[in-house]
């Protein structure tokens, strides 16, 4: 190969790997986001187990 094209490659190659960093960077950064989510969607589901248990416990004791 001729020293243009070796440099043409290695000039491709960077640019790839800048845009498969950068896609790393946004996917990294989404995995965050929904890791997050969950985290709350899991005390939301807590609370309202720990709610109707309670409820169920009085009406149970009531009637």
């Amino acid at each position: 190969m001729t020293k243009e094209a070796l440099e043409a490659r290695l000039s491709a190659l960077k640019q790839e790997f800048e845009t498969g960093q950068q896609k790393l960077r946004e996917l990294d950064m989404q995995q965050s986001l929904v890791r997050e989510r969950l985290l709350r969607i899991s005390g939301a589901i807590q609370v309202l187990e720990e709610l109707l248990a309670k409820d169920e416990a009085a009406s149970g004791t009531s009637g």
